[in-house]
Protein backbone atom coordinates (compact mmCIF):
# COMPACT_ATOMS: atom_id res chain seq x y z
CA UNK A 1 0.00 0.00 0.00
CA UNK A 2 1.23 3.37 -1.00
CA UNK A 3 1.64 6.38 1.84
CA UNK A 4 -0.38 8.24 -0.55
CA UNK A 5 -3.32 5.36 -2.11
CA UNK A 6 -4.47 4.49 2.15
CA UNK A 7 -6.89 7.41 2.24
CA UNK A 8 -7.93 7.31 5.93
CA UNK A 9 -11.62 8.54 6.65
CA UNK A 10 -11.28 11.65 9.18
CA UNK A 11 -11.92 13.97 7.63
CA UNK A 12 -9.24 17.19 7.19
CA UNK A 13 -10.03 20.91 7.26
CA UNK A 14 -7.43 22.80 6.66
CA UNK A 15 -5.81 23.90 3.28
CA UNK A 16 -3.66 21.37 1.69
CA UNK A 17 -1.12 22.28 -0.42
CA UNK A 18 2.49 23.90 -0.66
CA UNK A 19 1.20 27.64 -1.53
CA UNK A 20 0.29 28.59 1.47
CA UNK A 21 1.06 31.62 3.58
CA UNK A 22 1.89 29.18 6.40
CA UNK A 23 3.83 26.98 4.57
CA UNK A 24 6.10 29.73 3.31
CA UNK A 25 6.74 30.94 6.45
CA UNK A 26 7.91 27.84 7.68
CA UNK A 27 10.02 27.46 4.71
CA UNK A 28 11.85 30.23 5.40
CA UNK A 29 12.54 29.41 8.82
CA UNK A 30 13.94 26.26 8.18
CA UNK A 31 16.16 28.57 4.75
CA UNK A 32 16.90 30.82 8.12
CA UNK A 33 18.14 28.02 10.50
CA UNK A 34 20.36 26.23 7.89
CA UNK A 35 21.79 29.70 6.61
CA UNK A 36 22.43 30.26 10.23
CA UNK A 37 24.38 27.48 10.38
CA UNK A 38 26.38 27.89 7.28
CA UNK A 39 27.40 31.22 8.40
CA UNK A 40 28.68 29.79 11.22
CA UNK A 41 30.79 26.86 9.28
CA UNK A 42 32.40 30.00 7.14
CA UNK A 43 32.89 32.18 10.31
CA UNK A 44 34.67 29.25 11.67
CA UNK A 45 37.00 28.61 8.36
CA UNK A 46 38.17 32.24 8.23
CA UNK A 47 39.02 32.38 11.84
CA UNK A 48 41.20 29.26 10.90
CA UNK A 49 39.54 26.91 12.83
CA UNK A 50 37.92 24.27 9.91
CA UNK A 51 34.38 22.78 10.83
CA UNK A 52 33.87 19.53 9.25
CA UNK A 53 31.89 18.75 6.02
CA UNK A 54 30.37 16.34 6.97
CA UNK A 55 28.69 17.71 10.35
CA UNK A 56 27.18 20.75 7.78
CA UNK A 57 25.68 17.69 5.52
CA UNK A 58 24.17 15.98 8.43
CA UNK A 59 22.46 19.57 9.46
CA UNK A 60 21.68 19.73 5.87
CA UNK A 61 19.71 16.59 5.37
CA UNK A 62 18.58 17.03 9.36
CA UNK A 63 16.64 20.44 7.88
CA UNK A 64 15.50 19.03 5.21
CA UNK A 65 13.66 16.19 6.67
CA UNK A 66 12.27 18.24 9.43
CA UNK A 67 10.94 20.62 6.63
CA UNK A 68 9.37 17.35 4.58
CA UNK A 69 7.45 16.33 7.81
CA UNK A 70 5.42 19.39 7.62
CA UNK A 71 5.58 21.20 4.17
CA UNK A 72 4.80 19.74 1.21
CA UNK A 73 3.61 16.35 -0.28
CA UNK A 74 4.38 13.98 2.54
CA UNK A 75 3.10 16.20 5.09
CA UNK A 76 -0.10 16.65 2.94
CA UNK A 77 -0.33 12.87 2.48
CA UNK A 78 0.31 12.51 6.24
CA UNK A 79 -4.01 13.85 6.73
CA UNK A 80 -4.96 10.96 4.59
CA UNK A 81 -2.69 7.82 5.08
CA UNK A 82 -1.48 6.47 8.38
CA UNK A 83 1.46 5.12 6.49
CA UNK A 84 2.56 8.40 5.53
CA UNK A 85 1.80 10.33 9.24
CA UNK A 86 4.43 7.54 10.15
CA UNK A 87 6.69 8.69 7.92
CA UNK A 88 6.52 12.17 8.61
CA UNK A 89 6.50 11.13 12.55
CA UNK A 90 9.39 9.01 11.94
CA UNK A 91 11.47 12.14 10.32
CA UNK A 92 10.83 14.77 12.78
CA UNK A 93 11.05 12.23 15.30
CA UNK A 94 14.12 10.28 14.61
CA UNK A 95 15.69 11.26 11.79
CA UNK A 96 16.00 14.47 11.79
CA UNK A 97 16.66 14.73 15.66
CA UNK A 98 19.57 12.28 14.98
CA UNK A 99 21.03 13.79 12.03
CA UNK A 100 21.07 17.37 13.74
CA UNK A 101 22.64 16.11 16.80
CA UNK A 102 25.06 14.75 14.56
CA UNK A 103 25.66 18.42 13.06
CA UNK A 104 27.38 19.55 16.75
CA UNK A 105 25.36 23.55 16.15
CA UNK A 106 26.36 24.14 19.79
CA UNK A 107 29.72 23.35 19.49
CA UNK A 108 29.69 25.46 16.49
CA UNK A 109 27.61 28.23 17.91
CA UNK A 110 30.32 28.41 21.01
CA UNK A 111 33.20 28.41 18.44
CA UNK A 112 32.01 31.06 16.14
CA UNK A 113 30.11 33.43 18.87
CA UNK A 114 31.40 36.58 20.45
CA UNK A 115 32.46 36.36 23.67
CA UNK A 116 29.25 37.96 25.52
CA UNK A 117 26.87 35.63 23.61
CA UNK A 118 28.78 32.98 24.09
CA UNK A 119 29.64 32.86 27.47
CA UNK A 120 25.21 33.65 27.80
CA UNK A 121 24.96 30.02 26.26
CA UNK A 122 27.30 28.62 28.60
CA UNK A 123 25.09 30.02 31.48
CA UNK A 124 21.82 28.85 30.14
CA UNK A 125 23.10 25.11 29.45
CA UNK A 126 24.68 24.99 33.07
CA UNK A 127 21.73 26.43 34.20
CA UNK A 128 19.02 24.18 36.26
CA UNK A 129 16.03 23.84 33.59
CA UNK A 130 18.44 23.44 30.97
CA UNK A 131 20.07 20.13 33.51
CA UNK A 132 16.96 18.99 34.17
CA UNK A 133 15.37 18.90 30.04
CA UNK A 134 18.41 17.10 29.33
CA UNK A 135 19.20 14.54 31.47
CA UNK A 136 17.94 11.11 29.83
CA UNK A 137 15.76 10.12 32.05
CA UNK A 138 13.58 13.77 31.61
CA UNK A 139 14.51 13.70 27.49
CA UNK A 140 12.94 10.10 27.58
CA UNK A 141 9.89 10.91 29.62
CA UNK A 142 9.26 13.87 26.82
CA UNK A 143 10.20 11.30 24.07
CA UNK A 144 8.27 8.54 24.65
CA UNK A 145 5.39 9.74 27.09
CA UNK A 146 4.81 12.14 24.26
CA UNK A 147 4.02 9.99 21.78
CA UNK A 148 1.41 7.37 24.05
CA UNK A 149 -0.10 10.78 24.27
CA UNK A 150 -0.48 11.54 21.10
CA UNK A 151 -2.19 8.10 19.87
CA UNK A 152 -3.99 7.25 22.71
CA UNK A 153 -5.54 10.47 23.07
CA UNK A 154 -7.58 12.44 21.03
CA UNK A 155 -4.01 14.53 20.33
CA UNK A 156 -3.83 12.16 16.83
CA UNK A 157 -7.59 13.14 15.74
CA UNK A 158 -6.91 17.09 16.47
CA UNK A 159 -3.47 17.02 14.72
CA UNK A 160 -5.18 15.44 11.78
CA UNK A 161 -7.73 18.23 11.36
CA UNK A 162 -6.09 21.11 12.36
CA UNK A 163 -3.18 22.59 10.71
CA UNK A 164 -1.67 23.89 14.04
CA UNK A 165 -2.25 20.73 16.30
CA UNK A 166 -0.34 19.37 13.24
CA UNK A 167 2.73 21.44 13.57
CA UNK A 168 2.83 22.31 17.30
CA UNK A 169 2.99 17.99 17.63
CA UNK A 170 5.80 17.46 15.28
CA UNK A 171 7.76 20.49 16.91
CA UNK A 172 6.85 18.32 20.15
CA UNK A 173 8.39 15.40 18.22
CA UNK A 174 11.14 17.09 16.66
CA UNK A 175 12.52 19.11 19.99
CA UNK A 176 11.51 16.13 22.34
CA UNK A 177 14.12 13.69 19.67
CA UNK A 178 16.89 16.41 19.69
CA UNK A 179 17.05 16.33 23.51
CA UNK A 180 16.72 12.54 24.02
CA UNK A 181 19.22 12.03 21.31
CA UNK A 182 21.50 14.75 22.14
CA UNK A 183 21.44 13.20 26.35
CA UNK A 184 22.12 9.38 24.83
CA UNK A 185 25.22 10.94 22.28
CA UNK A 186 25.26 14.04 22.98
CA UNK A 187 28.53 15.94 21.20
CA UNK A 188 28.34 19.22 21.89
CA UNK A 189 29.81 20.30 25.69
CA UNK A 190 27.47 19.31 28.37
CA UNK A 191 28.26 20.71 31.58
CA UNK A 192 27.02 17.93 34.15
CA UNK A 193 27.27 14.97 31.90
CA UNK A 194 24.93 11.87 33.01
CA UNK A 195 26.76 8.22 34.01
CA UNK A 196 26.63 6.08 31.17
CA UNK A 197 24.93 3.67 33.25
CA UNK A 198 21.87 6.24 32.93
CA UNK A 199 21.97 6.62 29.44
CA UNK A 200 21.82 2.71 29.20
CA UNK A 201 18.52 2.77 31.14
CA UNK A 202 16.72 5.42 29.10
CA UNK A 203 17.79 4.52 25.51
CA UNK A 204 16.41 0.70 26.28
CA UNK A 205 13.22 2.23 27.91
CA UNK A 206 12.82 4.35 25.12
CA UNK A 207 13.19 1.48 23.01
CA UNK A 208 10.66 -0.76 25.10
CA UNK A 209 7.64 1.59 24.98
CA UNK A 210 8.32 2.55 21.48
CA UNK A 211 8.31 -1.17 20.23
CA UNK A 212 5.75 -1.93 22.90
CA UNK A 213 3.23 1.24 21.32
CA UNK A 214 3.88 -0.07 17.56
CA UNK A 215 2.18 -2.93 18.97
CA UNK A 216 -0.63 -1.78 20.47
CA UNK A 217 -1.34 0.26 17.53
CA UNK A 218 -1.35 -2.68 15.15
CA UNK A 219 -3.35 -4.04 17.47
CA UNK A 220 -5.75 -1.29 18.26
CA UNK A 221 -5.71 1.08 15.23
CA UNK A 222 -6.55 5.28 15.98
CA UNK A 223 -10.33 5.80 15.36
CA UNK A 224 -10.99 6.54 11.86
CA UNK A 225 -7.72 5.13 10.76
CA UNK A 226 -8.26 1.64 8.48
CA UNK A 227 -6.89 -1.74 9.85
CA UNK A 228 -4.64 -2.68 7.06
CA UNK A 229 -3.40 1.18 6.89
CA UNK A 230 -2.83 1.47 10.96
CA UNK A 231 -0.79 -2.17 11.00
CA UNK A 232 1.52 -1.09 7.63
CA UNK A 233 1.89 2.04 9.74
CA UNK A 234 2.59 0.38 13.27
CA UNK A 235 5.30 -2.57 11.08
CA UNK A 236 7.01 0.83 9.33
CA UNK A 237 7.27 2.78 13.00
CA UNK A 238 8.58 -0.45 14.59
CA UNK A 239 11.25 -1.68 11.95
CA UNK A 240 11.99 2.09 11.19
CA UNK A 241 12.58 2.94 14.11
CA UNK A 242 14.37 -0.13 15.56
CA UNK A 243 16.55 1.13 12.34
CA UNK A 244 17.24 4.81 13.87
CA UNK A 245 17.41 2.96 17.44
CA UNK A 246 20.07 0.53 16.49
CA UNK A 247 21.99 3.77 14.62
CA UNK A 248 22.26 5.38 18.18
CA UNK A 249 23.11 2.42 19.83
CA UNK A 250 26.77 1.90 17.42
CA UNK A 251 27.49 5.66 17.98
CA UNK A 252 26.64 4.83 22.03
CA UNK A 253 28.77 1.86 21.87
CA UNK A 254 31.27 3.84 20.08
CA UNK A 255 31.98 6.76 22.17
CA UNK A 256 32.41 4.34 25.10
CA UNK A 257 35.19 2.33 23.73
CA UNK A 258 37.05 5.38 23.01
CA UNK A 259 36.19 6.92 26.22
CA UNK A 260 37.55 3.81 28.03
CA UNK A 261 40.91 3.69 25.57
CA UNK A 262 41.53 7.08 26.30
CA UNK A 263 40.72 6.56 30.07
CA UNK A 264 43.24 3.50 30.04
CA UNK A 265 45.79 5.52 27.80
CA UNK A 266 46.07 8.04 30.78
CA UNK A 267 46.33 5.65 33.32
CA UNK A 268 49.05 3.68 31.68
CA UNK A 269 50.93 7.08 30.96
CA UNK A 270 50.47 7.98 34.62
CA UNK A 271 51.71 4.58 35.51
CA UNK A 272 54.98 5.48 33.20
CA UNK A 273 55.68 8.85 34.66
CA UNK A 274 55.20 7.62 38.39
CA UNK A 275 57.84 4.66 37.51
CA UNK A 276 60.23 6.98 36.10
CA UNK A 277 60.14 9.58 39.14
CA UNK A 278 60.46 6.47 41.58
CA UNK A 279 64.06 5.38 39.62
Amino acid sequence: MSAVSAVSPIPTSHAHGGGTPLDVILMVLFAISWVVYLSGVVSSHSRGRPWPLFRLVFWTAGIALAAAAVVGPLADAAHESFVAHMWAHLFSGMLAPLLLVLAAPVTLALRTLDVTPARRLSRLLRSAPARLVAHPLSAAVLSAGGLWVIYVTPVFESMQTNRISHLFVHAHLLAAGYLFTAAVIGIDPRPHPPGRAVSVVALVSVMASHGILAKNLYAHPPMGVPVSDAREGAQLMHYLGAWAEGTIIVIFCTQWYRAAGQRLTRQVSRGIVDGSARR
